[in-house]
């Protein structure tokens, strides 16, 4: 007999209820024109009174002649439309789909019908390297191709974005035999032999070890789910520590005006506060902010 120890439990209790849930985190594309920027406080507070003050007077230098060296900004609050109510069918016959309402918080919770394919599976970790995507991509069929890596004939490969890609057998675990009855698994003396899908295999393992310019990367393994969108209804949710300036013009160089915004809304006497983060977009040009969950 094993002498009595003391055991602690450090590992991760999972609620039953949460079981066969889907977490939604929005991921929005927000257009930003030319001449404007995008300020985030660390006080929810600030933005609010940045945004009620409206017309912000900002100081460029402090030379002898200010009243040349101050420009006029608008400040606007950001807002964004969110999902409030999803509805999600199979995308092959199914359980019926259901339908859920999403609250208007950043991290949305909802119980969805989806389908999970027996010959895809979901790729992530993949390595951040300095080589092409043609090269990865081959690279990773040539490694699933194999038997001794658990794989086997890839029909397709399709890179998405942050590190995941999703990988297509051209089986799902049905293959013919030499002849009738041949050997162990045959289905009723038909010749058809019924070994486990590739991707199941794979999902099995979770993991496995991916050798490229000799250095080996886990590379997680999950289940594909597919599914349809079949009603999607947003409601508008406004961004609590984002502020949005307008009428920025173009009279300095893009780090020096980024700096000097940075500096007036950062004293309280201004109304501002801590300036978490800044993004300023010059006048003729044009880019895209992702608002992503606000985790603090």
């Amino acid at each position: 007999a094993l002498p009595k120890r003391p055991m602690v439990f450090r590992g991760q209790v999972t609620d039953t209820a949460d079981m066969g849930m889907l977490t939604l985190t929005p991921r929005v594309h927000y257009p930003l024109p030319g001449g404007s920027a995008l300020v985030t406080f660390e006080q929810s507070e600030v933005a609010q009174r940045i945004v009620a003050m409206k017309e912000h007077v900002v100081e460029l230098s402090h030379g002898e002649e200010p009243d040349r060296c101050r420009v006029r900004v608008r400040a606007e609050p950001v807002e964004l439309l969110l999902p409030s109510t999803l509805q999600v069918g199979p995308s092959q016959p199914g359980p019926r789909a259901t339908r859920a309402p999403l609250p208007r918080a950043h991290r949305t919770v909802s119980q969805l019908s989806l389908s999970r394919s027996c010959r895809r599976v979901l790729l992530s970790g993949l390595p951040n390297l300095d080589i092409l995507e043609e090269v990865l991509l081959d690279k990773l069929e040539l490694f699933f191709s194999k038997a001794k890596n658990g794989g086997g004939e890839v029909e397709s490969l399709e890179l998405l974005c942050s590190g995941q890609a999703v990988l297509s057998f051209a089986q799902d675990g049905g293959v013919w035999g030499a002849g009738a009855g041949a050997g162990t698994g045959s289905a009723g003396g038909s010749g058809l032999s019924l070994p486990p899908a590739v991707a199941e295999q794979l999902i099995a393992r979770g993991v496995v070890q991916f050798p490229i310019k000799k250095t080996k990367y886990e590379i997680k393994i999950s289940p594909y789910m597919s599914g349809d969108v079949t009603s999607l209804q947003l409601c508008p949710s406004r961004c609590a520590r984002t502020v949005l300036l307008r009428g920025i013009p173009d009279v300095l160089d893009a780090e020096l005006m980024r700096d000097t915004l940075e500096i007036h809304f950062q004293k309280s006497s201004r109304g501002g506060g801590e300036v978490d983060a800044l993004g300023y977009v010059p006048e003729g040009q044009w880019a895209v902010a992702i608002f992503e969950e606000d985790v603090d």
